[in-house]
């Protein structure tokens, strides 16, 4: 029975990648930070066969201490502080965990396999906000980086890092560039989400409207539980590498807007949605698209679910969370 542990299990990667680690007969270890950290229980009830273990990735004693405990095949590190927003008003803090974070950890594996690199495998959730002020369209693996936000900046020294670790040390250590990935299990604050949400409590009369900031941003919007897979198909190859993940079409939040309103019978959403330029980012990143041939290619993989999907399945979801006073 392989064994994984993974950072971040509490967000919703880590949720999905444990449902599917799982189903394939591994042994799932999940780190998580504070005791009384208030999702515990959400993993407790989806994946309740995942072994928890306290610790902090700007902690490399708790991370020496969770890799000695559950001794995994393969590391994935998902753990981050995740909102772009967020990152400008406390840039300080999104660097060390999400950027020397990823150190640690590194680090923490390393010395966990000292007498066998490669023993370990390590999976770092690079982000497709690394390419920010975009150099050519579509972003590829060898697309230079420009990132835009302290998020941004601190996912590429992680990834650098991930880089560099993999030449310097032998270690298998590979890299998804994942582009934006929804769900569900999606956080309130992120727009997707924001924009189901709001979507549900207007049609059953809850809510009169939704604040958004830039409409006319585009994105490369894919499902959560297809990206979780190019995850560990990563882990399976011979040697690692770096993977862009996506699905290679872009939408603006205003086509976000249309299906979703669409799909509660609400064909002019123009009424119910209000612009506050406090949601505009200091350094905007436009467009985002990416090129995933070489993992289409050398992984095999491909997205199942399409945006229309995503934005139904993100919305009926929603409905249902409102009904039944979950949200």
């Amino acid at each position: 029975m392989p064994t994984a542990l993974i950072t971040g299990i509490t967000g919703q990667d880590g949720l999905y990648l444990a449902e599917l680690l799982l189903a394939k007969g591994y042994d799932v270890h999940g780190l998580i930070r504070g005791q009384n950290n208030p999702r515990r229980d959400l993993v407790a009830d989806l994946v309740p066969d995942v072994r928890l273990h306290n610790g902090d990735l700007t902690d490399m004693s708790s991370l020496i201490r969770a890799l000695r405990d559950s001794d995994p095949d393969e590391v994935y590190n998902l753990g981050a502080i995740s909102y772009v927003a967020y990152s400008w008003e406390n840039a300080a803090l999104t660097t060390d965990v999400t950027g020397k974070g990823v150190l640690n950890l590194l680090e923490a594996v390393r010395l966990h396999a000292a007498d066998e690199p490669g023993r370990v495998r390590f999976y770092q959730a690079s982000s497709s906000e690394m390419f920010g002020k975009v150099q050519e369209t579509p972003q590829r693996e060898t697309t230079l980086l420009w990132p835009r936000s302290p998020y941004g900046v601190s996912k590429v020294f992680g990834h650098h890092m991930t880089i560099n670790y993999r030449e310097s040390y032998g270690m298998h250590a590979s890299s998804g560039i994942l582009f934006n990935h929804e769900s569900p299990r999606r956080g309130h604050e992120f727009v997707t989400r924001k924009v189901t949400r709001a979507v549900a409590r207007i049609s059953l009369g809850l809510a009169d409207h939704v604040t958004l900031g830039n409409l006319d941003a585009r994105r490369d919007w894919g499902f959560a539980g297809d990206y979780v897979e190019a995850m560990w198909l990563m882990l399976q190859q011979p040697e690692g590498g770096d993977f862009v993940v996506a699905t290679g079409e872009t939408h603006s939040v205003r086509d976000l807007l249309d299906l979703a309103f669409g799909h509660v019978g609400i064909d002019d959403w123009t009424p119910h949605v209000r612009q506050d330029p406090r949601y505009r980012r200091p350094a905007e990143v436009d467009e985002l698209v990416g090129d995933a041939s070489k993992a289409r290619e050398v992984l095999g993989w491909k997205p199942k679910v399409t945006f229309p999907e995503l934005v139904t399945m993100m919305v009926d979801a929603d409905l249902e969370a409102t009904r039944q006073g979950w949200t």
